[in-house]
C-alpha cells in the first residue's frame, strides 16, 4: 500500500473507448484512483455502479474517477455499456501500473494461486500526493465513504 503523502506514480493507460488517459490530464481537485480484479464479476459491478450512483456528488465536488483493472480495452467497453458507468475504466494488461500502486501480485482463490489486481482505492490531490488509500476495500458502500472522507479533507 501507498502511504498518505507519498507521491502518486504517473501513469498512461487505455480506456473503454480505446484513447489514451493520464493522471497528470484528469481534472479535477482530487482523483480516486481504484483498483478492482475483473470487469463484470459481482463485486466489481457493485464497486463501480456504486461509484456511477454518486457521480453527481463526485462531479459536483470537482473529484474525477477512474477504474483500472488488468482487463482488455474490449470487456472495459463491454462493462461500462452494460451499466452504463460515466467514468474512465483503464486497462493495465500486465500489471504494471497496478504494481507501482502495491495493488497487484499473487492471490489465491480456489486452491489456485495467481497475479492479479488487488482492490485497493487512492484520492490524489492536484499536486499528485496520495491523500487517502484505502486497502482491501469491501465493495459496498465504498463511493460514499470516499465522499465522506474528502469531505472532511476539505474541512
Amino acid at each position: 500500500m501507498l502511504d498518505v503523502g507519498s507521491k502518486a506514480p504517473a501513469f498512461t493507460l487505455t480506456n473503454q473507448n480505446g484513447e489514451t488517459v493520464s493522471l497528470d490530464a484528469l481534472d479535477g481537485k482530487y482523483a480516486v484512483v481504484y483498483f478492482y480484479p475483473r470487469a463484470d464479476t459481482p463485486g466489481c459491478t457493485t464497486e463501480a455502479c456504486g461509484f456511477r450512483d454518486e457521480w453527481d456528488a463526485f462531479a459536483d465536488a470537482n473529484v474525477a474517477v477512474v477504474g483500472i483493472s488488468d482487463d482488455p480495452v474490449d470487456d472495459l467497453a463491454d462493462f461500462a455499456e452494460k451499466f452504463d458507468l460515466p467514468f474512465d475504466l483503464l486497462s493495465d494488461p500486465d500489471g504494471e501500473v497496478a504494481a507501482a500502486y502495491d495493488s497487484y501480485g499473487e492471490k489465491n482463490m480456489f486452491g489456485n494461486t495467481f497475479d492479479g489486481v488487488f482492490r485497493n482505492t487512492y484520492v490524489v490531490d492536484a499536486d499528485g500526493e496520495v491523500v487517502l488509500a484505502y486497502e482491501g476495500v469491501s465493495p459496498e458502500d465504498h463511493a460514499a465513504e470516499i465522499l465522506a472522507d474528502i469531505a472532511a479533507l476539505d474541512g
